[in-house]
């Protein structure tokens, strides 16, 4: 006599867009740890972060969807995008508690998460609820002992034997090492950007819907001349009066970008007050948002990636350890010069 294997899975995630990478985790995740189920969770959009061009949340699901839907095991679960707000992994966890026992919950996420979980929302409720299997790549190390594990867990450990780990709560910590595939979604956006070949990245029906929908559609063709793009950028951090922009044409050079700006601010709530100001203009101007922002939380090194312009807005004193000028000199210095309009007369 059989009984009824009720082991599910919960993995969460962006998935912007649903790659072969994550289905290589799924697929190998479900096969070594005996689920029935996985749950395919897309975190809500985050409203504290920057704004950026890319899919909607329908949009994700609809990739998510047609990416996942030949794996009857896999099921797309959108509790996240309809709770809206942050999403907290603590909520999702005691939302499936309540219909799933926690030694037939398991929380999968990868190694670079789990280095930081200690840091999540409640992460002993979580290891109260659910038991957690980390996935890890080929050339990333497993843990040795208790001393190699995120700190705040080092008490929980009841028991440990590098693949496994007991935990005082009654749940457990489990390693799965999976076949590497190296893709990452950063890597699939630039790559739809520029038209390069993403046959090994996404499923057909995946790409097919991006292409249909126009999702990661490359910048140029709405914005047109890049020079000119650059000094219309230029000119929004001199209004907000950023110091020291200088622009690079690095067409000729084998930088990974075209152009490139840089300019400082006075304070690092100046250097992210500069950055913001650069989104509003262009924003309002061209109506496209940076493909990515990294860093406006700091504001001691903010980058906005518009394509074949990247924007580089420091506070001033981090500027000079980094003298990122020094990368650009085989570029074109584009001499930019602030334009002050003419006082009325």
């Amino acid at each position: 006599m059989t009984t009824e294997n009720k082991r599910i899975g919960i993995f969460g995630g962006s998935f912007n867009p649903i790659h072969m990478g994550h289905v290589n985790v799924l697929t190998t995740v479900r096969s070594r740890m005996n689920l029935e189920k996985i749950y395919v969770l897309p975190a809500a959009q985050n409203p504290l972060k920057p704004a950026t061009e890319g899919p909607s949340d329908e949009q994700r699901l609809e990739m998510l969807r047609r990416g996942l839907d030949e794996f009857p095991f896999l099921e797309v679960d959108d509790r996240e995008i309809r709770r809206g707000g942050v999403s907290y992994t603590v909520d999702t966890i005691e939302s499936f508690a309540k219909t799933n026992a926690p030694e037939d919950l398991y929380l999968i996420v990868g190694l670079d998460a789990f280095e930081e979980f200690d840091k999540w929302k409640n992460f002993e409720r979580i290891l109260t609820l659910a038991n957690l299997i980390v996935v890890t790549r080929p050339n990333h190390s497993l843990p040795f002992g208790e001393g190699d594990l995120p700190e705040g867990l080092r008490p929980l450990v009841a028991a440990f034997d590098r693949q496994y780990v007991a935990l005082t709560t009654g749940r457990s910590i489990e390693f799965v090492r999976l076949n590497d595939l190296d893709i990452s979604a950063t890597d699939v956006r630039k790559r739809l950007r520029s038209n390069r070949n993403v046959d090994r990245h996404l499923s057909i029906k995946v790409e097919e819907y991006i292409r249909e929908q126009g999702i990661f559609a490359p910048l140029g063709p709405r914005i047109g001349d890049y020079e000119a793009f650059t000094r219309f950028c230029a000119q929004a951090l001199w209004d907000k009066k950023a110091i020291n922009v200088r622009g690079f044409d690095l067409r000729n050079t084998e930088s990974a970008t075209e152009f490139t700006l840089i300019a400082s601010g006075t304070s690092t709530r100046h250097a992210t007050s500069l950055a913001d100001a650069v989104q509003r203009a262009v924003k309002e101007e061209f109506n496209v948002l940076p493909q990515s922002v990294e860093g406006a939380g700091e504001g001691r090194w903010v980058l906005l990636d518009y394509g074949a312009l990247i924007v580089h807005v420091f506070y001033d004193f981090v500027r000079q350890e980094y003298r990122l000028e020094d990368l650009w000199k085989t570029g074109r210095d584009l001499g930019l010069r602030e334009e002050i309009p003419a006082k009325a007369t």
